[in-house]
C-alpha cells in the first residue's frame, strides 16, 4: 500500500518554497515551484519544446503554469538513468515513496512517447524504462513495487508472503504484469525499435503468461497468497491470504486493485479487461520478433478466453442503467457495483483500447459510474469525481478526473474536467492523489507523479485537438 499522506494547507507552500530555497515569477500570483534546473534528475529538449510551445499559445496563464510544473515532474523528480550491461536501465519512483511499481512507472513515462522522436535521450529513458521492468517482472511475477537497490528488505515486516530481497511490497495485481506489456507496445509502434525485446524480454512473457493461468485457479487456489497485520482492512485478503471462493470460469484472480487495496471478489472485471488487450499486444510484438508460434498461440489463446468470460460474466443488469460492465465478480453469480479512481478502471476501458467508447455496455456503465450510483462517486463544493476506498470517503482523485476527459468526446464534459483540476491544486501548482470534495486544500500525497503527468498528458491532448477549450 502506498502510504498516506495528509497534507492541510497551512502555511505549506511557503513552507515548501523555503525548503527548497525556490523563487517567485514574476508574475506573484504563480510561483517557481518547479525543481531548478540543476537538481532536476533528467532533462529532455523535447519535453522543454513542448512546455513552451503550450506556453506560448495558451491564452490561460494558469494552465500554462501547471502544464510547466506537472508534465515534467517524472522526468524533474522521479527517474535515475543508467546504463547496465551496455543496455539502458532506468530506475522510476512513485514520488514520495522510494521504491518502482510496474504500474506507475508505466503510467508516468508513456505521456512522453509521442515527443521521443528526435530526442535520443528521451527515447532512451524508455527502452531503459522497459530493460528495468522485465528484471522485476523476472524477480517475482506477483510482486507490484520494487527497490532500486536489488539487495534491499522490504519495510513490511508484518506480511505473511514469499518476500524476496528487492522488493517493496508482494501484492498480486493483475494490470502490473499488464502495464509493461503497454509501456513494450506503444514504445514499438511509435519509435520502431525493437531492441528491449531480446530473450530475457520474451522470457518475462511467458512468465506473465504462467502467472495468469495459474491465477485463473483452474488447477486449485495456486502458488500465491498473502496476508498483513495491520487494522487496515484493504491491506490483507481472507481465508489465508488466497480471498474467498471463485468458480474457475477462465477469468483470472486478482488479489489487489491497482490501488493496492484488497479485492471483494477476485475477478477484478477491468484489469481481465486490460490483460485481454495486454496478451494481444504482446503476441504481436512476439509474432514480428521472435516469430515464436507456440507462444504467440498461447497468448492469443488465453485473451479469447478471458474475452469470452468477460461477457458472460462481467456484465450484469442495473434496474436503472440496464446492462452494465460489474466492477468485480466471482463466477457464482455475485458481483459488485462500484468504480475505483486508479486505472486500470471502468472509466478507462476506452483509454486502454479494452472497449470502443460507443459500446453500449460501457456507455451505459460511464453513466452509472458518474452518478452517485456509484459509492464512491463524489459531489460537492470543489467538485464532483470518482474516488477511491485506498483515501476513503468524500476524497476525489485528479486522476480519475482527468481520465474522464480522456474518454470523453464532450467539449461541456472536457471543460468542466479542466476546471475542476484547475482548481484542484490548492495552490501547490501541482496535482495530489486525492482531495476533499468541499476543499483543494485537505489532499492526500503532495507528491505523486502520476497524477502530475497524466494531467500533463491531458493538456497536450486538449492543446493539440481542442484547444479552444483551455483559453
Amino acid at each position: 500500500m502506498k502510504r498516506r499522506i495528509f497534507l492541510q494547507n497551512t502555511g505549506l507552500l511557503a513552507a515548501g518554497l523555503m525548503a527548497n530555497k525556490l523563487s517567485f515569477a514574476a508574475a506573484p500570483d504563480f510561483p517557481v515551484v518547479r525543481v531548478p534546473a540543476s537538481k532536476r534528475h533528467f532533462q529532455s529538449k523535447a519535453v522543454e519544446s513542448a512546455i513552451a510551445e503550450f506556453q506560448k499559445n495558451v491564452k490561460n496563464k494558469e494552465l500554462g503554469w501547471l502544464f510547466e510544473n506537472c508534465f515534467p515532474n517524472t522526468l524533474d523528480t522521479t527517474v535515475t538513468y543508467t546504463e547496465k550491461n551496455g543496455k539502458p536501465d532506468t530506475y522510476v519512483i512513485t514520488g514520495d515513496i522510494d521504491a518502482m511499481w510496474l504500474r506507475d512507472s508505466t503510467a508516468q513515462v508513456t505521456p512522453y512517447l509521442p515527443l521521443v522522436k528526435g530526442d535520443k535521450q528521451l527515447h532512451d529513458l524508455i527502452a531503459g524504462v522497459i530493460n528495468h521492468q522485465v528484471k522485476c517482472i523476472h524477480k517475482d511475477p506477483y510482486a507490484n513495487a520494487f527497490y532500486g537497490d536489488e539487495t534491499k528488505e522490504g519495510e513490511w515486516k508484518t506480511d505473511i508472503t514469499d518476500m524476496k530481497p528487492g522488493i517493496h511490497e508482494r501484492k498480486w495485481e493483475i494490470d502490473s504484469l499488464c502495464y509493461p506489456i503497454r509501456l513494450s507496445y506503444q514504445y514499438w509502434k511509435i519509435t520502431g525499435d525493437t531492441t528491449p525485446f531480446d530473450a530475457k524480454w520474451r522470457d518475462a512473457i511467458a512468465l506473465i503468461v504462467k502467472t495468469f493461468k495459474e491465477q485463473q485457479r483452474k488447477n486449485g487456489q495456486g502458488p500465491y497468497h498473502f496476508q498483513r497485520k495491520t487494522a487496515w482492512a484493504t491491506d490483507g485478503v481472507p481465508l489465508s491470504g488466497y480471498g474467498y471462493p471463485v468458480k474457475p470460469v477462465g477469468l483470472i484472480c486478482s488479489s489487489f486493485r491497482p490501488s493496492d487495496d484488497a479485492t471483494i471478489y477476485n475477478f477484478l472485471v477491468p484489469s481481465n479487461f486490460f490483460a485481454v488487450v495486454s496478451l494481444k499486444q504482446a503476441a504481436e510484438i512476439l509474432q514480428a520478433v521472435h516469430k515464436d508460434a507456440a507462444l504467440v498461440a498461447e497468448c492469443r489463446a488465453l485473451a479469447v478466453e478471458v474475452e469470452n468470460a468477460l461477457q458472460k460474466y462481467a456484465i450484469v443488469t442495473h434496474p436503472q442503467f440496464g446492462k452494465v460492465y460489474a466492477f468485480e465478480v466471482n463466477g457464482y453469480g455475485s458481483f459488485n457495483i462500484m468504480d475505483d479512481a486508479n486505472v486500470p478502471s471502468l472509466l478507462a476501458l476506452p483509454y486502454l483500447g479494452a472497449v470502443k467508447p460507443n459500446d453500449p455496455v460501457y456507455i451505459n456503465t460511464r453513466k452509472l459510474i458518474l452518478s452517485l450510483e456509484n459509492p464512491f462517486f463524489f459531489e460537492g463544493k470543489a467538485g464532483k469525481g470518482i474516488g477511491s476506498p485506498h483515501t476513503g470517503i468524500d476524497r476525489i482523485w485528479p486522476i480519475a478526473v482527468v481520465m474522464r476527459g480522456l474518454t470523453s468526446s464532450s467539449d461541456a464534459e472536457i471543460k468542466q474536467c479542466l476546471q475542476t483540476l484547475q482548481g484542484c491544486h490548492a495552490g501547490t501548482g501541482f496535482m495530489h492523489e486525492s482531495f476533499h470534495k468541499d476543499s483543494p486544500k485537505d489532499f492526500t500525497r503532495s507528491w505523486f507523479a502520476w497524477a502530475n503527468t497524466i494531467f500533463g498528458e491531458f493538456l497536450w491532448k486538449v492543446y493539440k485537438e481542442r484547444p479552444h477549450l483551455l483559453s
